[in-house]
């Protein structure tokens, strides 16, 4: 995988590989309401018809983080447990499910209507659904670079920004380390899965998880196998997250990310094998004043082993 200057388009092998860089557009009326009578439990929708499941934890009152997660992935996949442990030390955090994930809008698989700029913008009616002025975003992955758009053109909705294991948009990081060769075969193997099948499905993402986890930590295949059969029993239609093999976008970037105008905290694990720990850095050095945490031996993931370093580190963010 490469990414070169400019990016114009999302090169995806599986639920973790992509890059990409896009914009965002103005914002637009979001309408929230309660879903399954859980009060936690909210889809937003959004004037042009899209339905956004969000989930909340803590108090409204208490200052708000967005958590923005990567392709083909949920918002099961930021867990539960790490959302309470992080609305316990004083924030309001809210999970969502991107387009074509989980119970939001899914559209035949194919050919998307929509580009990463409207993802970006989908973060930005979120707040406003929720009637919230300036968040914390945090996103992972691909979750990392929606949160750098939305942070570039809406400055003034972002008060901090937390991006794991992530790539820099619109900075040239073709001379970085690359998707490591095992992964890439690995992944070249979804070509033969038959995606309406859950079965198949449930096993290649499993194995993915195998792939991309860190090296600090043992393997737990039963709670990556029990996650992912949840994700895929809860979609509307899981198959739709192949659409983001196709986002297009990346033009109005380039060279932008400097004038990040919110604090920034990078975290990085040194055994990603997806974006290595270089992109990690970039990114970092590219904004003045940002922070860099570097998980030892940790991969493309949430690894709950590593949570209480990345909780911590998110809730100091958001006193900045």
């Amino acid at each position: 995988m490469t990414t070169s200057k400019p990016t114009r388009r999302i090169i995806l092998q599986s639920a973790a590989a992509l890059t990409i860089c896009n914009i965002a557009v103005p914002l637009q009326a979001a309408e929230l309401t309660a879903r399954d009578g859980d009060e936690r439990m909210r889809m937003i929708k959004t004037d042009t018809g899209v339905e956004l499941a969000t989930q909340s934890f803590g108090d409204p009152a208490d200052p708000a983080i967005l958590l923005i997660m990567g392709a083909m992935a949920s918002m099961l996949w930021w867990p539960e447990e790490f959302c309470q442990d992080l609305a316990a030390r004083g924030h309001y955090v809210i999970r969502y499910d991107n387009r074509d994930t989980g119970l939001s809008t899914s559209y035949q698989p194919g050919s998307p209507p929509y580009t990463m700029d409207d993802m970006a913008e989908d973060a930005i009616r979120i707040l406003d659904g929720y009637g919230i002025e300036k968040a914390h975003l945090a996103g992972m992955s691909l979750g990392g670079m929606i949160a750098q758009i939305a942070a570039l053109i809406h400055p003034q909705r972002v008060r901090a920004l937390t991006l794991i294991s992530t790539t820099p948009v619109g900075i040239d990081t073709s001379g970085l380390p690359q998707t490591s060769a095992a992964y890439m075969e690995h992944a070249s193997t979804g070509e033969n899965v038959d995606w309406t099948d859950d079965q198949q499905v449930i096993d290649f993402i499993v194995r993915d998880t195998k792939m991309i986890a860190g090296t600090a930590h043992p393997y737990d295949e039963a709670r990556a196998r029990n996650l992912v059969e949840n994700d895929v029993k809860r979609a509307r239609n899981f198959v739709s997250v192949t659409n983001h093999f196709m986002l297009k976008g990346g033009e109005g970037l380039d060279g932008r990310l400097p004038g990040l105008e919110a604090p920034l905290l990078v975290i990085h694990g040194t055994a990603d094998p997806i974006f290595p720990v270089d992109h990690g850095t970039l990114l970092a050095d590219t904004v003045a004043g940002a922070r860099l945490l570097k998980i030892e031996g940790g991969g493309h993931e949430l690894h709950p082993g590593d949570w209480p370093e990345i909780i911590a580190a998110i809730a100091e963010q958001s006193n900045h």
